[in-house]
């Protein structure tokens, strides 16, 4: 994604390396409320699993929303009786404010969730995390809606669940089939940034986080899952349906007229092997040229009528400039967001700016031309005067174009800089603060791995660094992530990776 000020805020993915570090890889946060009943099978029966078939050590989060029956009890239970399980309470109510909290405390690399009724089959787990821990995705969620998924559910639900699709597909352009399925996770070098950004603490979380996921480039990674309804359910669909229908609308807006920073979710060029140079082809140039050529066609339109309509009240001269001026402030601003794919307010003012010098040397060919035909004509037709101002137009587009390219919105991305995570604001301070009890400051070195046989050979290889780690304090802790290569023998100057 083209952004004006940032050459891409999270690091370059890479495998995460194994090693003999006590630290969990996965984090799979269960968030519960009044579950005293389903929550110890639940657990159980999820550490089972994982112990027999997950290869790298894992911890299980219980985060309890201010549950009123004996769910803390039984969390604490699991807690003293299971290394391998964490209890965390909060205050209020929703699933969002609990995954954001136990997320952004987590010190593990991969973070996943699931509801604790386990209507999802456990065998997707692993096929979930597996192209995160590999560096291929960003993100991953199972999917009830895909063709090879097999799902038992009621028709009301059904119905429900492709409807709300669909509108996410119609009004936000969502490409992802199935944002409500509890079953999801995320890197933490990405969490720690997309967080921040999400405003919803409810069931509207995971759709929001997606979203804005998919928007800013991230690469979401689909599973189909086996998946069995759960008729005692507590969920208000209708209260929940009504929710996520404002939250599309809050995000839709957000997204509309660029208030969102999704450039810092951006990763850096070349991480896409389509970002990579080819021979004599400058970067984008095929589909900026289709979206100027888009844009141009659409402002010269509003060009016309509105010189049409200053026609009559005024001169050509006149008329032309009021025209050229209002068309050029818009087709700047269409530009900007839809050629050259600059998002946020950042530098709007200076690129209208720019603009305005671009305008008067469009002002000054279509003037010039009007000029022209004054001169050769004393009373000229006004079809051939837009004749002239078209043909005029023509060359000032062209020229507009170069200058757009080269001036106003010029390619950054080659330039030779590091942006760190923990460079950028963290979530909002007078937002409340959690905590995870027994936890200690989070670093972690390299991932545990099955013991290797004696005699083995051992790689050492040069480490890449990044910076990570959003305390719960709402801070960004000095947290180093060495991360290996994973192509060690690749020996082309132009990839950095």
């Amino acid at each position: 994604m083209r952004t004006d000020s940032s050459p891409g805020t999270l690091p370059a993915r890479e495998h995460l390396p194994a090693g003999d570090a006590g630290t969990p890889v996965l984090d799979v946060v269960i968030p519960v409320y009044n579950e005293e009943k389903d929550l110890q099978p639940c657990v159980l029966r999820l550490r089972d699993h994982l112990k027999r078939t997950f290869p790298y050590a894992f911890r299980i989060t219980i985060a309890d929303n201010a549950s009123t029956d004996t769910t803390p009890q039984v969390s604490q239970r699991l807690e003293a009786e299971l290394p391998e399980v964490r209890a965390f309470r909060l205050e209020q109510k929703g699933r969002g404010r609990a995954l954001r909290a136990v997320w952004s405390a987590s010190d593990a690399p991969i973070l996943a969730y699931m509801d604790v009724d386990l209507s999802t089959d456990l065998n997707a787990l692993l096929p979930l995390v597996a192209p995160l821990i590999s560096g291929h995705s960003d993100l991953a969620i199972g999917s009830r809606l895909s063709r090879s998924s097999r799902v038992v559910r009621g028709a009301k639900r059904e119905f429900i669940s492709r409807s709300y699709n669909l509108i996410l597909r119609g009004s936000l352009q969502a490409r992802f089939s199935d944002a409500q399925c509890g079953f999801k996770a995320i890197r933490r070098d990405v969490a720690q940034v997309l967080l921040p950004l999400i405003e919803d603490t409810g069931w509207f979380f995971d759709t929001e986080m997606l979203v804005l996921a998919e928007r800013a480039g991230l690469r979401i990674h689909e599973v189909p899952v086996d998946w069995v309804d759960d008729p005692n359910s507590t969920v208000h669909i209708v209260k929940t349906a009504t929710d996520d229908l404002k939250g599309v609308w809050r995000v839709g807006k957000a997204l509309a007229s660029g208030a969102l920073p999704l450039d810092r979710l951006t990763r850096p060029f070349g991480d896409d092997p389509r970002d990579r140079d080819v021979q004599d082809v400058p970067r984008g140039l095929a589909r900026q040229l289709v979206g100027f050529c888009v844009v141009g066609g659409l402002s010269t339109l509003f060009y016309l009528l509105l010189y049409s309509g200053f026609r009559v009240f005024t001169g050509s001269q006149i008329a032309n400039a009021l025209a050229l001026l209002v068309s050029a402030i818009a087709n700047t601003a269409a530009n900007r967001r839809l050629t050259f794919g600059v998002r946020g307010r950042g530098g709007a003012v200076r690129h209208q700016a720019q603009g305005l010098v671009v305008f008067g040397i469009g002002l000054a060919l279509t003037s010039g031309s009007l000029a022209a035909l004054n001169a050769a004509s004393s009373n000229p037709a006004h079809s051939t005067e837009l004749a002239v101002l078209i043909a005029a137009n023509l060359a000032a587009t062209v020229l507009r174009f170069l200058l757009f390219r080269a001036w106003v919105f010029p390619d950054r991305r080659d330039t030779d800089s590091t942006v760190v995570a923990s460079d950028l604001p963290g979530p909002d301070p007078s937002s409340p603060s959690y905590s995870m009890a027994g936890q200690p400051a989070a670093h972690y070195g390299p991932l545990p791995q099955r013991p290797v046989a004696q005699g083995a050979p051992h790689h050492t290889d040069e480490t890449a660094q990044f910076r990570a780690g959003e305390a719960a304090d709402g801070t960004w802790r000095d947290t180093t992530v060495r991360l290996q290569p994973v192509r060690p023998h690749n020996t082309d100057p132009r990839d950095s990776r």
